[in-house]
């Protein structure tokens, strides 16, 4: 298993018409090969598992369920070896404290994800456990 990657030469301009100054160099994007849903996830685990397929179905869309519930209630929710997620808002401004409404002023929401990570004593060095050793590999061209 690899993480996939495609280069790409960056030519951007910005909108006061200044020029990026990485113009020119050559970067790596992440390929995304498609989306596994969760039937998808539920066929996958019952595989690896004594459980049904149908069995994990229903703990997946469950366990969705309750983080969203959670997040809705304004809690933040951790799970071990996968991360934390968080609702926030974004908000514009009152000018007096009395002014700010809800209708007017909260203008956006998001959920926010931290993937869960540990720290080595020895070198200070952070690791995400989702990605912790990824090898990578460039896709073929198909120009």
């Amino acid at each position: 298993m690899a993480i996939l990657y495609k280069k790409y030469k960056l030519e951007r301009t910005f909108s006061d018409g200044r020029q990026d100054p990485a113009n020119g160099k050559w970067f790596a994007r992440a390929v995304s090969l498609g989306t596994v849903d969760v039937e998808q996830l539920a066929k996958l685990v019952s595989y690896s598992t004594t459980a049904t397929e149908a069995d994990c179905r229903a703990v997946i869309e469950s366990f969705i369920s309750e983080i969203n519930a959670a997040l809705m209630d304004s809690y933040t929710v951790k799970i071990d070896g996968l991360g934390i997620f968080k609702a926030a808002i974004r908000s514009t401004g009152a000018v007096e404290r009395d002014e700010f409404s809800v209708a007017k002023n909260i203008i956006g929401k998001k959920v926010l994800f931290m993937p869960t990570r540990s720290i080595d004593a020895a070198t200070n060095q952070v690791t995400k456990h989702l990605v912790a050793k990824p090898q990578f590999k460039e896709t073929p061209e198909y120009e």
